[in-house]
């Protein structure tokens, strides 16, 4: 059996609530196309040990219906992306109920220390996952979905919607389009900086 798969299983109400403040590995490696961060784990999320790992969240459906993965993967095989050239890290490591549960002094913090993970590892692209976060940690409060005008680290800067299941602003065909259109223009970037160097 492949090390990095692993059986999906489903925490106890008492492991998710005892999830606060916990934090999960970065999936990361030197040069990726592409660096999602999440704004930061959510209890079940934390519970399981994996990224975007709450039933309903649509990153996973989203980064398939993009064109990242040959096909739907589960939370339980994230790994498998660094094979691709994609990696996920979170703004703010700590758990929490919710995302509104951080200040914008935490997500301000924790855009400093992602700055300094992009400088380190330098992905092509790191893709904020979440619009709200972006705008405390740039400053620029009317900031949209799709590329920046600033690189963040180093790196290009593009902004997705979160994809949770309470966004209802975008459907799972409007997530799949935004990712589409990341992937796109970043392996396209890719391709060229590799050429380059």
């Amino acid at each position: 059996m492949n090390a990095r798969r692993m059986v999906p299983w489903k925490p106890t109400k008492a492991q998710v609530c005892a999830a606060r403040g916990k934090t999960i590995p970065d999936l990361i490696a030197r040069d990726l196309i592409v660096l999602f961060a999440g704004i930061n784990p959510g209890l079940y999320t934390a519970a399981i040990g994996r990224h975007f790992g709450r039933p309903g969240n649509r990153f996973w459906p989203a980064l398939h219906g993009g064109g990242f993965t040959p096909r739907l993967f589960s939370p339980f095989e994230g790994a498998l992306l660094l094979d691709l050239g994609f990696g996920i890290t979170n703004i703010v490591a700590r758990a929490t109920a919710r995302a509104d549960e951080l200040t914008d002094d935490e997500l301000r913090a924790g855009g400093q220390g992602l700055a300094a993970k992009v400088k380190r590892w330098r992905p092509t692209v790191v893709a904020f996952v979440g619009i709200h976060p972006y705008r405390v940690i740039s400053g620029i409060k009317d900031a949209r979905v799709g590329l920046q005008g600033s690189r963040f680290g180093g790196a290009h800067a593009w902004l997705l919607p979160n994809p949770s299941g309470i966004n209802a602003h975008y459907l799972p065909a409007d997530l799949a389009r935004c990712f589409g259109e990341l992937r796109r223009w970043a392996v396209a970037r890719h391709r060229r900086r590799r050429e380059r160097s």
